[in-house]
């Protein structure tokens, strides 16, 4: 964090400023269900979105990116609009979001950088909790953690246009190390479930397919619409009532009812609902698993439900697939699944750190010879598990 601290002294010259980290996340299991109210798990990164801000009194809010370029400039009284494929959208979404129930009197000078390729671990999730605290801390206002949750998925759903769940928030805000959150994105209750006392070392490794875009642009919306469409068959032909497609959720069909019903539904819908329903057991058994220690049950429900993600939900392309069959040859890898919906981003895997070295030289041996267009942006990186999203209290302590 010491760059950025430099690097803000530098563009605004102001001594008095503040700090927030604010980790990405990994979704072990409950893939594409939070928007169907699904039970989803969590955890946060110690690579993180960071942020050094400082009060404006003028209202003004500025920011640079060590990672974009272009600079954001507007003031808090400015209806701002959304802007396609622009990085600026998330704070001028975090400012409309607070603005619904507060009055903003400043802004902030910050500079924001993250620490890896962040496709694929809700990059867009930790600069919008980045935003909202720090918003939030100049301008006194208090927030509960689910209060953040709520905002900042106020920025992706109605000023992005993401048809997406609370998974990506709730995960930033609400993890603790070493700990497994699981929520209920029907009720927003959650618990953090604490790893057994047998539960070997790991690491997260994150390997960057080198490819990245906006979810908006990809079939993100689609497949939600698909899941909706699932559950609207099964509506009808159990004579349960039906409701606006728009109100659809997966959760509120009882098991027993797809049970009786998926043969008739047609395929492509047959296959959205089979993925929610098998990935919601297995969110309780990787639960039941974490509790005790056993990494390898968990690995294995990552690995099915990689499996699911991408023959069940159909959410994969080539490149995420090559890196998730190179993580199941490799040794030390005790489960992997795809991150960042599919479309583009990371597969994430928990490994026995003494591996770390086979499965770097696995992936580099491979993947760009089979993906040459690749071979000069993907990445391997190594993580360990964090806290989630925090202001810095002790900046000399992070320098």
């Amino acid at each position: 964090m010491n760059h950025l601290i430099q690097k803000f002294q530098e563009i605004y010259d102001e001594e008095d400023f503040r700090a927030v980290r604010s980790p990405l996340r990994i979704c072990p299991l409950g893939a594409h269900s939070d928007h169907q109210g699904g039970r989803v798990t969590g955890m946060t990164l110690d690579a993180s979105v960071d942020m050094i801000y400082a009060p404006t009194e003028d209202g003004y809010v500025r920011i640079e990116s060590m990672d974009f370029p272009d600079k954001e400039l507007f003031h808090i009284t400015h209806e701002s609009e959304y802007i396609p494929g622009f990085w600026g959208n998330y704070i001028r979404g975090a400012v409309l979001s607070l603005k619904q129930d507060y009055v903003l009197k400043r802004g902030i000078n910050a500079i924001v950088s993250g620490k890896l390729p962040i496709g694929g671990l809700s990059s867009s999730a930790a600069v919008t909790t980045a935003y909202l605290m720090a918003l939030c801390d100049v301008n006194d206002i208090e927030v509960s953690k689910l209060d953040l949750i709520k905002y900042s998925h106020w920025v992706e759903t109605k000023f992005i246009g993401l048809k997406n769940g609370i998974l990506d928030q709730s995960a930033n805000i609400l993890s603790m190390d070493n700990q497994l959150m699981v929520m209920d994105c029907q009720t927003n209750d959650y618990e953090m479930i604490q790893k057994g006392a047998s539960m070997p070392e790991f690491e997260v490794v994150v390997v960057y397919s080198g490819i990245s875009k906006d979810l908006i642009s990809t079939d993100f919306n689609n497949r939600v619409d698909e899941v909706r469409v699932a559950g609207w068959l099964m509506q009808e032909l159990s004579g349960m009532e039906i409701t606006p497609l728009q109100s659809v959720q997966l959760r509120d069909i009882p098991v027993d009812v797809y049970e009786a019903y998926k043969e008739q539904i047609p395929a492509r819908f047959r296959k959205r609902a089979a993925h929610f329903f098998t990935e919601q057991q297995r969110v309780l058994d990787g639960a039941e698993a974490w509790s005790e220690g056993n990494l390898e049950k968990f690995g294995k429900l990552m690995f099915e439900s990689g499996e699911s993600s991408f023959y069940q939900y159909e959410s994969g392309i080539p490149e995420m697939k090559s890196i998730y069959y190179l993580l199941r040859e490799c040794k030390g890898v005790y489960g992997a699944r795809p991150s960042g919906a599919g479309y583009r981003g990371a597969v994430i895997g928990l490994i026995d750190p003494a591996y770390k070295e086979e499965i770097k030289a696995k992936i580099d041996s491979v993947y760009p010879v089979r993906h040459p267009e690749y071979k000069d942006s993907y990445a391997v990186n190594f993580c360990k598990t964090a806290d989630g999203a925090s202001l810095v209290k002790n900046l000399e302590a992070v320098k």
